[in-house]
């Protein structure tokens, strides 16, 4: 993991995704330590939020589109 991690607003969805892979893929691995552990669990919890709100976001902007278009 990045020694000073990007504020997960900063992100795309691409980026969050592809670092929330990366630290999932950490934690399975079972090398880090507990503290380390908990950090990227934490990381991988803010990423995955971050995530969400993207999905929510462009599902609201669909929903939009769709009432907007079945006028």
């Amino acid at each position: 993991m990045t020694a000073s991690p990007i504020d997960t607003a900063e992100l795309s969805y691409e980026q969050a995704r592809d670092e929330l892979i990366s630290v999932v893929t950490e934690l399975e691995q079972g090398a880090a330590t507990l503290e380390e552990s908990l950090a990227l669990w934490e990381r991988g919890e803010a990423l995955a939020r971050r995530c969400e709100e993207w999905l929510l976001g462009a599902k609201a902007r669909l929903d939009a589109a769709r009432t907007n278009g079945a006028v």
